[in-house]
């Protein structure tokens, strides 16, 4: 497994080069296509599904696996990603995944169209809500893991060959999971937007799943330690709650979610962006309906620059490392990842600067569209050009957060072994 890759690094690495399609930059006398990267970041996702696979399954490699996933649960849990390397299946990153890659399909629809992969990213994002159907098919009960990440950990095996366990993890009303039950929510929300239009009764479908889910988050409220210490929830639930009601709100306009965003949810100010802080990314979605208007909503817009000016170094409010050569450093496991999701912010956020003629304020510094998108761009087009040295960076790393010391294991083949289902 060694150095992984992480499903929603490359979900919002996506978001970011659909801006790019087409591109191609020169870097130290290399040609780079971002259209082609956008492409293989695609086939990437495709690559790590699980189950029965497609006639026009791009890597042609890649064969059916888990194809009796869910069994020891009686329940089918077949579909779905597997995470990085592994062999495992984490609702809690797969559900972020989704989440992002709907934004995407969402806010990028024409620049994902004109590079000829609209429709491989809605197939993308289907294969992901196809699973949380089936993962959430039983009410107040959401599984959220298959595998066994220990034993998985501990082999090299290509999943069509896999011979670990397939244990299955759930949460319920006696075993809550807030952040897992509200993150696979606002990937229901969301993805409903994307197929709106294109096949209502799957959208209504997904859209009535997220209210339920929602509910079940808000409504059993607890912090799930089953998936660690592989995906702890470090932030605990309260920025999943708020992100799930934004989408929420988005998708269906209703004034309960609303509400709820402006008298109940919790927000933060906060400097990262992942799959276990979502705050940031709320706080901007939510600067859109206050730049239209609803001034009661200027709490969140104040956290969304806070955001900015924690990672802009030209900021006095500056916090996060940058390192020499310009690029964000929050953490040394998978910091990839981090410099992705910033990159999505800052241009999510320069758009709607743009579109509304705001700038952030920074103390007595103020920043506009052009310097966000700026600080974005230089992450994953032609900024190696203003380097002193011969470094070039793709946002296309291979790394993640670090693995537990079970990985350090020398690779062996795996044997069959007994597994339970948790009742």
């Amino acid at each position: 497994m060694g150095t992984l890759l992480v499903r929603s690094s490359m979900a919002i690495a996506m978001a970011w080069l659909v801006l790019l399609q087409g591109l191609f930059c020169s870097v130290n006398g290399h040609d780079f296509n971002y259209k082609d990267t956008l492409m293989k970041s695609l086939i990437f996702l495709e690559a790590q599904r699980s189950g029965k696979l497609p006639p026009n399954h791009r890597p042609a490699w890649r064969g059916d696996s888990g194809l009796d996933d869910g069994k020891l649960a009686n329940v089918d849990l077949v579909g779905g990603y597997y995470d990085a390397g592994d062999n495992v299946k984490y609702g809690l990153p797969m559900a972020f995944t989704v989440t992002t890659l709907s934004w995407a399909a969402i806010y990028y629809h024409s620049e994902l169209q004109a590079a000829g992969e609209l429709e491989n990213v809605r197939c993308a994002i289907r294969w992901g809500t196809d699973y949380f159907l089936k993962a959430s098919s039983r009410k107040n009960r959401l599984y959220v893991q298959v595998g066994d990440p220990v034993q998985d950990h501990q082999c090299w095996m290509r999943p069509e060959n896999m011979k670990t366990p397939r244990t299955v993890l759930q949460i319920d009303s006696n075993t809550p999971g807030t952040e897992i039950a509200a993150e696979t929510a606002a990937a229901m929300a969301a993805s409903s937007i994307v197929f709106r239009k294109i096949d209502r009764p799957y959208s209504r479908r997904l859209l009535n799943k997220a209210k339920l889910l929602f509910e079940f988050a808000n409504s059993h409220r607890g912090t799930y330690d089953g998936e660690c210490p592989f995906y702890c929830s470090f932030s605990g639930y309260n920025d999943e709650l708020l992100w799930a009601a934004t989408w929420l709100f988005i998708a269906t306009k209703r004034p309960v979610y609303l509400n709820y965003i402006k008298e109940d949810a919790i927000s933060a100010a906060v400097a990262e962006f992942s799959w276990d802080l979502k705050y940031a990314g709320a706080q901007i979605l939510l600067s859109e309906y206050f730049f239209r208007g609803d001034a009661s909503l200027s709490n969140y817009k104040n956290h969304a620059d806070n955001f900015i000016c924690s990672n802009l170094p030209q900021s006095p409010f500056h916090q996060i490392y940058t390192t020499p050569g310009g690029m964000i450093h929050l953490r040394d496991g998978a910091n990839t990842q981090y410099v992705t999701g910033t990159a999505m912010l800052f241009t999510a956020y320069s758009d709607l600067l743009a579109k509304f003629n705001q700038k952030v304020c920074c103390g007595d510094q103020q920043f506009d569209a052009n310097h966000l998108m700026d600080f974005a761009k230089r992450w994953i087009t032609c900024w190696g050009r203003t380097q002193t040295t011969d470094h070039t960076w793709l946002i296309l790393d291979t790394t993640r957060q670090n693995k537990p010391t079970t990985e350090a294991l020398p690779f062996q083949f795996c044997h069959q072994t007994q597994s339970s289902a948790v009742p």
